[in-house]
């Protein structure tokens, strides 16, 4: 459906693991990584670990491999495969990195299926080592969000979608998380939007907690196979609901046009 945009976290959302976390623990650098843990943000620690393993002659390709191995469960990756396939707006919004973001999501075959990732900018400068910045530039440009962590509001970069998609008419919205980043744009979304929190995870405990705060239906998932059922359910019903809308709509519009012009002249045939 062109009319429905679906939000994803990636970090143990797309994949059951957070990808920092992952390629740190896998590479033999978790003493290091927990003590700088208390000494700076996130953002830039983990930029600091990179910094730390090409000291340590690892090399990209030792990273891409790590990534490679990362663990998804077996039904997301066709969860997604077939929400892009009804035609839905899929678009990636995490606290991760680009790097490590398309280096899985091509690996496991998907990275076309997304339009948007929106995530902390990473690349490889010309030493071979990955630098990994902050989508926000917290020390010059600070986003002002108390929900959110220094270098990214979520909540910002659903309102920017919401904004340009205004010119487009309506569109309907699903959003999938799990962590606290992920609260935030919980509550940008309207009445007639879905959000499916992790189950057990800070974004679910955070909903649950704030109902009142929370517009969109809450539709909880523990796994990947309710990831899946749930998901393609909810497209389904904003389809059936969209179909519905448009018959009415036609309904009114045959109405008004018999009672202003009488009944419609069939149509004239197409000349060749």
């Amino acid at each position: 459906m062109a009319g429905i945009v679906v939000f994803f976290d990636f970090d143990k959302t797309i994949i059951d693991v957070d990808s920092d976390n992952w390629v740190v623990d896998e590479l033999g650098a978790t003493d290091l990584f927990n003590q700088l843990l208390p000494t700076m943000p996130w953002n830039s620690l983990m930029d600091r670990m990179m910094n730390e393993l090409h000291t340590q002659v690892i090399t990209i390709q030792d990273i891409e491999e790590v990534l490679k191995r990362v663990p998804i469960h077996p039904r997301i990756v066709p969860a997604i495969k077939s929400a892009y396939a009804l035609g839905c707006d899929l678009r990636v919004i995490s606290d991760a990195n680009v790097f490590f973001i398309e280096t899985i999501l091509k690996h496991v075959g998907i990275r076309d299926c997304f339009s948007e990732i929106n995530t902390n900018p990473g690349y490889v400068n010309e030493e071979g080592r990955l630098r990994i910045l902050p989508y926000v530039d917290f020390q010059t440009s600070p986003h002002g969000c108390n929900l959110c962590p220094p270098n990214m509001c979520k909540g910002m970069i659903v309102e920017r979608i919401q904004a340009s998609m205004t010119k487009e008419g309506k569109k309907r919205m699903i959003y999938l998380g799990d962590g606290i980043g992920d609260f935030c744009p919980s509550l940008k979304l309207m009445e007639a939007d879905f959000v499916m929190p992790r189950k057990d995870f800070p974004a679910w405990n955070l909903i649950n907690k704030n109902r009142t705060l929370v517009k969109a239906t809450v539709h909880e998932w523990a796994d990947g196979e309710e990831f899946e059922h749930i998901l393609l359910q909810l497209i389904n019903t904003i389809s059936v609901e969209e179909s519905r809308l448009l018959s009415v709509e036609y309904c009114k519009f045959q109405t008004m046009s018999k009672a202003t012009h009488g009944a419609l002249p069939p149509a004239l045939p197409v000349p060749y």
